[in-house]
């Protein structure tokens, strides 16, 4: 406990000392996001309640906190904003088909053993909880490709004006471009970070290259990576028009 207080301590200082005011609220949002996700599971394990409408909630929620807490409601926002949430409802669909076909609910036979003592039949849909647990993996990567895109293409028009709106978004494509490659690394090397552990368990169980691929746990987490990653290459585009749209609209209402 004293190790985290300290942890957390340092974080603070660190995010203040170099965000300042915007670092505090950074740091409060990180609190407030585990209260959403925390009330959102405790919904989730009633049975009639939905887990893909709860996800959604959530997101939304996550998204109005990340977004205009910490950076207030202004254009920018507002269009990283609607890009999230269009983005989330697209993947959303797209990762509950996934889900279905690939099978990986529910739990691996690496983990039965641990297992068979409770019992495993608690009355909600593991398809649904597999695909919000995509979503809840993914929304920070998402709004971080939204924010970072919305913010830039407003930074070029503030010093071309006379920027067209087709050249804006190609220069919103070109800055996603860039976020890409090192967001998608970042899911990838988080997944081995987390999971070095059941790696290292599967050599010492001997299975072959086949056999990882083909486990239930290790195939769930890497569909969850590139699902991720689907998520952050469709959000570039939408973010993109919706930020040039925002942005040419505002434009076109001050002129007149």
């Amino acid at each position: 406990m004293n190790v985290l207080v300290v942890l957390a301590t340092i974080l603070f200082l660190l995010m203040v000392l170099i965000g300042g005011k915007k670092g505090a609220k950074s740091f409060i949002s990180l609190f407030l996001n585990f209260g959403v996700l925390l009330i959102t599971i405790l919904f989730m394990n009633n049975p009639n309640n939905s887990p893909i409408i709860l996800t959604i909630i959530a997101c939304v929620v996550i998204s109005c906190i990340s977004l205009f807490y910490i950076n207030e409601v202004n254009r920018k926002t507002i269009a990283a904003f609607i890009s999230t949430i269009i983005t989330i409802v697209i993947l959303l669909f797209f990762i509950v088909v996934v889900a279905k076909k690939s099978m990986i609910q529910g739990f691996g036979e690496e983990e039965i053993d641990e297992l068979s003592i409770f019992s495993l039949y608690i009355g909600v849909d593991f398809v649904k909880i597999v695909a919000s647990v995509i979503i809840m993996s993914t929304i920070g990567a998402i709004m971080d490709v939204a924010i970072s895109i919305s913010a830039t293409m407003h930074k070029i028009f503030s010093h071309n004006p006379l920027i067209s709106r087709k050249d804006l978004f190609t220069s919103g494509i070109s800055i996603g471009r860039d976020i890409l490659g090192a967001d998608t690394n970042t899911l990838f090397f988080a997944f081995f970070g987390g999971y070095l552990a059941l790696l290292l368990w599967f050599k010492d169980l001997s299975y072959s290259i086949g056999e990882i691929v083909n486990s239930k746990v290790f195939s769930a987490e890497i569909i969850m990576i590139l699902c991720a990653g689907i998520g952050i290459a469709l959000s570039i585009p939408i973010a993109s028009w919706i930020s040039a749209y925002f942005i040419m609209k505002t434009t076109e209402k001050k002129k007149v």
